[in-house]
């Protein structure tokens, strides 16, 4: 692995450390990104519980937006309820916002290190084929190692960029959709805690 990334040149360098960066924030965001983490099946049924039962307070209002993404965007309705259902909504879509933006942390960075992988393995590939004609302008064809270490500069640098770039827009666009997912969680989420608290829906926060 060693003498393969000496034979990739110093393009080898930036490619390794978006490697690494890349595995990174695909492990984190997979594990930040979970269902129960972000939006957990059953908190609506537990809010209403306590709204009903008179128990949410300040205390476990600030309790409720720290817990989860879908806990903040409840927070929100809840500290705004009495202003009118117009107003309630407003503030859950406006804390559903910062949910998502959050959601969506790093990814960004996840999708230009699959973007520009491919092209510093083309960078690698052009300084990899300039180093071969100049040997050939300097020696002529005889120094074939001058030249095979040139041509073999370029192809490890273009292997090593694509392995890469095909992994991290895989996991890029995988957890785009999750993110998407979750936002349409919640959403609906949000939308049923508005119904039951303004009296559209029954008691029942599952409908």
């Amino acid at each position: 692995m060693l003498e393969m990334v000496q034979a990739g040149g110093w393009l080898m360098v930036p490619l390794l450390l978006c490697s690494v960066v890349a595995a990174a924030i695909a492990a984190e965001r997979l594990w930040t990104l979970q269902r129960n983490r972000v939006a957990p099946r059953n908190q609506l049924a537990e809010v209403w519980a306590r709204l009903k039962n008179r128990e949410m307070d300040q205390q476990k209002i600030r309790e409720l937006r720290s817990s989860n993404a879908l806990g903040q965007v409840f927070a929100a309705g809840i500290s705004n309820a009495k202003r009118g259902r117009d107003v309630m909504k407003e503030a859950m879509e406006e804390a559903a916002g910062q949910a998502t933006h959050e959601l969506e942390r790093y990814l960004t960075a996840l999708g230009t290190i699959a973007s520009i992988s491919p092209l510093l393995g083309l960078l690698g590939t052009v300084v990899g084929m300039v180093r071969v004609f100049t040997e050939l302008m300097r020696e002529g064809a005889g120094n074939a190692n001058a030249l095979a270490g040139g041509i073999s500069e370029a192809l490890i640098t273009t292997a090593a960029g694509l392995v890469v770039a095909i992994p991290a827009i895989i996991f890029h666009r995988f957890l785009l959709r999750r993110v998407d997912e979750l936002v349409v969680v919640m959403e609906q989420e949000a939308s049923k805690l508005v119904d039951i608290m303004t009296g559209e829906q029954g008691d029942d926060p599952r409908l």
